[in-house]
């Protein structure tokens, strides 16, 4: 299997299995990860997902270029790899629990993609950031573009796809692109399942209308606020401050 899942009590990881083609997708896999997001997002079980690499010093080199060259002039299969692509792009960012990409190596083209789409990005020294349609005389898709806009601003956007250079872990840091450098996404995902799911869950949402261009409350987000007085979550998370203790989250 290209993909795969692995799970450990509250958290589940997605392991890219393809290290012989420096974990390159291809349509097969663009066509998995849906169903395998879905099924981490459907256990209850599970608090968060780290996407990774199944093999350490890598991430994702992107499509699988040999695949694309051997297609391209099919129309019908351009159309269905690019819906694939960006179906999965789409539902990897609007996944309701948390997701962090833990990059540890190259992260290029669709890879970069794949871990824009993540909440949040764990980068070891060794990482490698870089988008590279320019480099093929190919356009980056509007939402992925507005992943990275959202992420590092428009000028350091077009400066990563006007010139398709890779960055080094110290630069995406800097601009945004990643948002830790550590040897493991550990102390972040023990963080992350030590507190509410319900507030991760609904601040996730409240952060994609936000990006998505809300700018005042509505309805919805105010039932939503008001909501969580009444809930488990909260109740336990007084109660642990009142004790001093820490919360105890199901």
């Amino acid at each position: 299997m290209s993909l795969r899942l692995e799970r450990e009590g509250a958290v589940a990881r997605l392991l890219i299995n393809r290290a012989a083609k420096r974990n390159a997708f291809t349509q097969a896999m663009w066509d998995a990860l849906p169903g395998l997001l879905a099924e981490t997002m459907n256990d209850s079980a599970v608090r968060v997902l780290v996407l990774q690499s199944a093999e350490p010093g890598i991430f994702c080199a992107g499509a699988d270029i040999a695949e694309l060259l051997d297609r391209s002039g099919n129309a019908e299969w351009r159309a269905a790899n690019q819906a694939a692509i960006a179906r999965a792009q789409h539902e990897l960012a609007r996944a309701p629990k948390p997701v962090i990409a833990y990059v540890d190596g190259d992260c290029v083209g669709g890879g970069c993609g794949l871990a824009l789409a993540c909440d949040l990005r764990v980068a070891t020294p060794r990482a490698r950031f870089g988008i590279t349609p320019a480099r093929l005389g190919l356009v980056y898709p509007l939402h992925d573009t507005k992943l990275l806009v959202d992420l590092v601003g428009p000028s350091q956007a077009k400066r990563m796809l006007f010139t398709g250079q890779l960055l080094g872990a110290e630069e995406a840091l800097r601009i945004g692109l990643t948002d830790l450098i550590a040897d493991t996404p550990d102390d972040l995902v023990a963080a992350i399942t030590a507190a509410s799911s319900h507030s991760a869950r609904e601040t996730k949402k409240m952060i994609r209308r936000i990006l998505d261009g809300q700018t005042d409350d509505d309805a919805e987000t105010s039932a939503i606020f008001a909501q969580a007085f009444t809930l488990p979550d909260f109740h336990e998370g007084v109660r642990a401050f009142v004790e001093k203790r820490k919360p105890e989250f199901e």
